[in-house]
This record gives C-alpha cells, structure tokens and sequence, in this order.
C-alpha cells in the first residue's frame, strides 16, 4: 500500500516527488493513464510518484454547506479500495487532504506555495487541461506554469482518455453504470470488475436461520451502486476466488434503520469469516432490492437468487 498521510507530511518523512492532484474516486481507466505518467516521470526524475486527494470530495463539501445533501456525488469506491488501486498503479504516496473552510478560501497562489511548494516539495506536477484550483477555483494552468518556473518545477498536462466510443472516461460516467446496474460497462471504465472490500463483522444471523449464512459488510456511505441483489466473486477466504450470491441494501424486510449492508452468501460452503479482510467482485445485477410481506416470501426469493447465480456460474465459470 503507498504511504498514507492525512495531513502535509512532516519535514522528516518529506521527499521530492512527481504529483497529481484528484479525487480518483474509482481509479478508473483515465485515473491510470495520469498515474501511469506519473510514475513514469517519477522514475526518470528520482522522485517519489505521489497522488493529492480530498475528503470529503469538494463537491459533497458545497452541496452540504449549501443544504442540498442531494447535489452530493455518491462514492465508487471508500478510501480502502482506492488505496489498493493506486498501489496497483505504481503511487508511493497518497496525501489524503481535508477539504475544509480553510482549503475552500485559499487563495490560487497560497495552494500552489504551501501545499506545493512548501508542503510537498513538487518537482513534477500533472494536471487535467481543466485543472482549477484556489478559492472559487480561480487558478488556472498558466499560474501553475508560471509559478513552476520560479518555484522550480514541471507542469504537465494530459487530455481526456476516451473509451472505443470516443465519449470520456470519468467517475461520473462509472456512477452512471453502477445507479442501472451496467455492470459491463462499469468493469470497461474501470479497467476491472466493480468491487467493495472490507472486514466481515457480526450480523443478526438471520441469514443462518433461514438456511443461507451471510458475510456481512459495511458499505461506504452513498455507495454508488444500485441497491439490490448481484452475483458475485469473494477473494480473501482461500486459495481461489469462490462463487456467491450477495445482497446490498437496506433489508427493507428486516430492517427499517436505512443502513446501507452488503451481505453475502458463498454457496455451497460454510466457514467462520468473522474478522476477515475479503474482497467482493461484482459479476452480473440479478434484481432490484424488495419488501416481502413475510420470512417465507423472503427465502423464496433467496432460493431464486442462489439458483440464477449458480447459472450463471454454470454458464461463465469463476
């Protein structure tokens, strides 16, 4: 995993380093083109390859303090899943910085000369054409440029990468696929399969009382994808993946508190997972989350759910 640091790291644990600056909410297939660069550039200058990224996502920092919880982005990935895959992509270093009052008035030039220059000591920086930054987003490019030259650092910058149908890459496109449930498309932006990781914890057990014992995972707040019942792959518990059923959602059957639980039964197997980090890869959308009137029209439609993703595993394989 690359070195985290939640605030400006300390004069000590300081290395020159080759930066780009985002939210990298997915780490997407435009996210790993820049990171690619960067690590690139990284190599060839001796620096540290090293991402900046915010908490919470400025935009989810304006919605709130405008009352408008709605306007917030949901979340592809919590901050475990995109700390694997920046490692995947050769970053050393994650800055996670928070996006407060005081970052939102910054000034364009006090970003430039107390986070960069001063903070995290940039000699190579990249940066999207569109790049904004300081308060009410006001530095462009050619101040970057321009302080790159007195300051003693590169600027460089990279286009949008494009999928076979010429449209953009972005979080927001992969949001878009995960709210319908497209989750080929979401593995095609992304590079890889949708997935959420995270530490099996203690249930109510219900599942093991109707027959179908359940891993149960928290789930990042505003989770992007659709609620509702999927097959999926689990890693983490062996050897080889295994084949599985899951659930993500709030139980509207059981539950009524709006907490957001990916459960997910393995079939075919039962073992003690309490503790385990495991990941859980996204496969196929099976159908939507629903209230049943009672226990029994519950197990029928889990029943239904094993059986399907047992096909589709017939059908694909693991």
């Amino acid at each position: 995993m690359p070195r985290l640091h939640r605030s400006l790291p300390p004069p000590g644990a300081r290395r020159p380093c080759a930066l780009t600056i985002g939210n990298f909410d997915g780490v997407h297939r435009g996210h790993q083109a820049i990171l690619a660069h960067v690590r690139e550039a990284a190599l060839a200058r001796d620096l540290a390859p090293s991402v900046m990224t915010f908490a919470p996502h400025p935009r989810e920092y304006f919605a709130l303090l405008a009352h408008r919880p709605e306007l917030a982005p949901t979340r592809i990935s919590g901050l475990r899943d995109k700390m694997a895959a920046l490692a995947a992509s050769g970053i050393e270093q994650v800055i996670l910085q928070r996006f407060d009052a005081r970052l939102a008035e910054m000034s364009a030039q006090d970003f430039i000369a107390r986070l960069l220059v001063q903070g995290l000591d940039v000699r190579w920086l990249l940066v999207g054409e569109d790049f904004r930054y300081g308060h009410r987003r006001s530095g462009d490019i050619a101040l970057l440029r321009d302080a790159g030259a007195r300051h003693g650092f590169e600027v460089a910058t990279l286009a949008d990468v494009t999928d076979a149908d010429g449209h953009r890459v972005s979080s927001s496109e992969v949001r878009n696929a995960l709210a319908v449930g497209d989750l080929e498309r979401a593995a095609r932006l992304l590079g890889r399969p949708y997935q959420i990781s995270g530490h099996v914890t203690h249930g109510r057990k219900l599942g093991r009382e109707l027959g179908y014992p359940t891993l149960n995972l928290r789930v990042t707040p505003r989770c992007a994808a659709r609620s509702g019942i999927y097959v999926v792959r689990v890693h983490g518990l062996g050897e080889h993946a295994l084949p599985a059923v899951a659930s993500l959602g709030v139980r509207p059957t059981v539950e009524d508190d709006g907490r957001v639980l990916l459960e997910v039964h393995v079939l075919d197997a039962r073992m003690d997972a309490y503790g385990k980090l495991v990941r859980i890869e996204f496969l196929q959308h099976l159908r939507d989350e629903e209230k049943f009137p009672d226990l029994h029209a519950l197990t029928e439609a889990i029943e239904l759910d094993a059986r399907n993703a047992r096909a589709y595993f017939a059908v694909h394989g693991l």
